[in-house]
């Protein structure tokens, strides 16, 4: 029996339109080859951030950010505080105010995962990152990737996450339909999730059956004998991880004084001289090469690999963290107190 007569609900549309553009083409053409190449999907684990929904956007919502945190703790403290300087800079209106702060009081003392605020629902998401395999390597960036050229290692990342609308039912390419399709039935099977994240991640196919794919990033690894560790965070771009990878290799953390009770540095932190102008020859053939996506020293192989992420959606939105996903703290009060007029009470 159907289900849904009629049109599908947009959680369960995914609108595959062709796109005959020169540009579209060759991207699906990348995509189709890249996805022949590295057949599989390695999963790393959720990622968390904010998405709200303003008026008239149902049943859209629009990230507020970076999903970068593996804590759902950290995108609620990153709410409250969005909050309450919203409330302390943006506006001058007593009810306003005391919408937003209220708000606040409830990320305050509880582990909430929405909140409404001056007619704006808030919510923490949640998506899983993933990366492609094939013949045991993780798949690079590909040719038609966003990317530039500069090595100004204090050249800003701009987001291309920041302000992305998740609409389930958006048209999109034909590679991007038949990835989605693919990950529909994606969840956490291996024996090194526990069994309560197992089970989430289970449940999570009936309460929320759609996928949406948010724009790729990229990360540096190293490739290890039987793994993979990262080396750096996102980024929006191949090349902004790739500056990274140099800033790790020319830039590292400063020694410090000894200090009573201060721990001693790991072993890949304590650079000498010696070491030192290794890496900054290493690094200065590195970025005579145009567009490099390894590196290799001492033995140590860095690579630019390219990271999805697939966000859950339900028929309320994207999925909120789930039960399984744990913090290493809960909330508490971040800023000081502040009435609806704006006063503020710092504490003594």
């Amino acid at each position: 029996m159907d289900d849904h007569p009629g049109k599908s609900p947009d959680h369960l549309t995914i609108n595959v339109t062709h796109r005959d553009d020169p540009v579209s083409e060759v991207t699906e053409v990348d995509a189709f080859a890249s996805v022949r190449k590295y057949p599989s999907i390695v999963v790393r684990g959720p990622l968390f951030g904010l998405a709200e929904q303003r008026g008239g956007d149902r049943p859209r919502w629009r990230l507020m950010g970076e999903l970068d945190t593996g804590f759902p703790q950290m995108a609620r403290d990153d709410l409250n505080s969005h909050l309450w300087f919203k409330a302390r800079d943006e506006t001058e209106d007593p009810a306003v105010r005391r919408s937003l702060l209220a708000a606040v009081a409830q990320l305050e003392t509880k582990p909430v995962n929405e909140v409404t605020a001056d007619g704006v629902r808030y919510r923490v998401v949640r998506a899983d990152e993933f990366a492609r395999i094939g013949d045991d390597r993780l798949e690079p960036p590909r040719a038609t990737d966003p990317d530039d050229d500069s090595w100004d290692l204090d050249a800003p990342d701009a987001s291309r996450t920041e302000g992305f609308v998740v609409d389930h039912a958006a048209a999109v390419g034909l590679s991007e339909g038949i990835d989605r399709m693919g990950l529909l039935n994606l969840s956490y099977t291996a024996d090194r999730f526990p069994k309560d994240v197992r089970a989430d991640s289970r449940r999570a196919l009936t309460t929320h059956p759609g996928v949406v794919l948010l724009p790729a990033t990229f990360r540096v690894v190293e490739r290890k004998e039987l793994s993979w560790s990262m080396v750096t965070g996102q980024y929006s771009t191949p090349q902004g991880a790739r500056r990274a990878l140099v800033h790790h290799l020319t830039r590292p953390v400063p020694q410090l004084p000894d200090l009573p009770d201060m721990p001693e540095l790991p072993e890949w932190m304590k650079v000498d001289e010696k070491e030192a102008a290794l890496r900054e020859r290493a690094a200065k053939k590195f970025t005579a090469r145009r567009r490099p996506n390894e590196l290799v020293l001492r033995g140590r192989r860095y690579e630019v690999v390219r990271v999805e992420r697939m966000m859950r959606i339900g028929p309320d939105g994207p999925e909120r963290p789930r039960p399984s996903d744990v913090d290493d703290y809960g909330p508490s009060q971040i800023h000081p107190l502040m009435d609806e007029h704006g006063n503020i009470t710092h504490g003594s």
